[in-house]
């Protein structure tokens, strides 16, 4: 299981950087090391760089889990790519984010979470899990948000 979620992860750092060099921008994926950031991207004057974090999951959800970590890290220059990888023979979906947005919205909906009583009525008790979601497509291919 933990082999098959890092091969999924890695797989859609792979997929944005090969959608990112088609559409003529220049991909680099970061070391292990780099903190918050799988990719570096910049315009092919090399004139703009932009930060990515590569969020993947499998099958047709358009939910994504984050650590609570993700509410403070937001920065003009960084964004988040979220991948749906679909079956094989289908392109994946991306959605683009600026994280301020991502830090925003995660905040908001873990707080309505936290607010609505369980199954049987019990408060949910806090933990660092964070779900992004975009179930109306808003950033659904807005690759244009980067601003490259």
């Amino acid at each position: 299981m933990a082999k098959e979620k890092i091969l999924t992860g890695v797989s859609g750092e792979y997929f944005v950087a090969a959608e990112l060099s088609k559409r003529g921008y220049v991909a680099s994926i970061t070391l292990r090391n780099t903190r918050g950031i799988d990719i570096l991207v910049s315009n092919s004057e090399a004139s703009l760089t932009v930060g990515i974090q590569v969020k993947t999951n499998t099958g047709n959800r358009k939910s994504w889990i984050l650590n609570k970590k993700a509410e403070n890290y937001s920065e003009k220059n960084l964004f988040y790519v979220f991948v749906n990888l679909k079956s094989t023979n289908e392109r994946p979906d991306y959605y683009i984010v600026p994280s301020e947005d991502v830090a925003n919205r995660i905040k908001i909906v873990h707080n309505r979470w936290l607010s609505t009583p369980g199954k049987r009525g019990q408060q949910h008790r806090d933990n660092p899990m964070r779900i992004f979601s975009d179930k109306d497509d808003k950033y659904f291919e807005k690759w244009e948000l980067l601003g490259l």
